[in-house]
């Protein structure tokens, strides 16, 4: 499919300016829409309208009367807008909003809840220990359910979990979707990551079977993992699939070549996360599934045009990657 940006009747064409700052992580919200495949173009600056939901009773009553949230009256949330991720998460043009499909699945949260949304943009790295601490309340930071993690922290689940390899437009690899494939391969990935549990998995048989070793290649955020791949240091990136495709139909610079479960080879959730044994999971869990049967949660989806990762219902701590 030829790659497509759509603009709105009264948009300018993009200049070079903005191109550059959408693809090193400033991201202006102009009337700018991005068409995301099948899926309804990405309109950014309707986008930047707040998706609110009404407050859930039930969820409410579910919050332990013992629980004290890091600020009263707040939701305080962990997001990583810090490396600017769209669609999940990124800054708007005043460097200071956090804008995408997390913040929104946060609101919708906050909002059931009967709390004011306390966003604080962190980093990947950051998240565990501040979760553990009691730094934030949780943390929406396209977090995969795993074995391992359960251990220290609980799931309230709220997408697939679906991981995408992409290349640069003009490279020979065609495939990239089983252990063999990577063989030989410098592929970005984030440390850490459930993605990165799986290049080491396929790597450690392949090494077994005789094959050359992947290098991974660990940047610090997404205008590095640009740079590092349109420059033929990176053979490949791999990582959450909305962001690869988002930016496959912003700029035509990159394209899609396989598609991998996030709990490979079995379905792997995203999930809100709370400290284990904190009592939160269940309020957040009965609020996701109030948005998802009210309609608000769809909304969300469907303007960062993530509907395809939809689930029918939030689970708490199913089973993930190492289960």
């Amino acid at each position: 499919m030829q790659k497509e940006i759509a603009y709105s009747s009264n948009s300018h064409r993009m200049r070079p300016s903005l191109l550059t700052r959408l693809l090193t992580g400033s991201l202006l919200l102009g009337s700018l829409s991005v068409t995301t495949g099948a899926q309804a173009a990405i309109d950014l600056k309707a986008n930047q309208q707040p998706v609110h939901a009404p407050k859930n009773a039930e969820a409410i009553a579910q919050i332990p009367a013992d629980f004290t949230f890091v600020t009263p009256g707040k939701f305080t949330v962990a997001i990583a807008a810090l490396g600017s991720s769209p669609p999940l998460a990124f800054l708007a043009d005043d460097n200071k909003t956090v804008v995408g499909s997390e913040p929104d699945i946060a609101r919708l949260v906050a909002d059931s809840l009967g709390l004011e949304l306390n966003i604080v943009p962190t980093s990947w790295e950051d998240w565990p220990l501040g979760v553990a601490s009691g730094k934030y309340d949780a943390a929406i930071i396209n977090i995969t359910v795993t074995k391992a993690r359960k251990e220290k922290f609980d799931f309230a689940t709220y997408r697939i979990d679906s991981l995408g390899f992409y290349v640069k437009s003009t490279s020979k690899i065609q495939s990239i979707k089983e252990a063999k494939d990577i063989a030989g391969l410098k592929i970005i990935v984030g440390s850490g990551t459930n993605q990165e549990a799986v290049l080491l998995a396929w790597d450690k048989q392949n090494r077994a079977n005789g094959l050359p070793a992947f290098q991974p290649v660990y940047v610090t955020d997404d205008a590095a993992a640009n740079l590092s791949l349109q420059s033929g240091r990176s053979d490949a990136y791999f990582g959450p699939n909305v962001i690869g495709a988002y930016k496959a139909e912003l700029t035509g610079k990159v394209k899609h070549v396989g598609t991998v479960n996030g709990g490979y080879p079995n379905v792997a959730h995203i999930a809100v996360t709370t400290r284990k044994g904190s009592g939160l999971v269940q309020p957040i869990n009965t609020a996701l599934n109030g948005v998802i049967k009210s309609g608000e949660y769809d909304k969300v989806l469907n303007r960062w045009g993530e509907s395809i990762e939809r689930i029918d219902r939030s689970e708490i701590n199913p089973p993930g990657l190492g289960d």
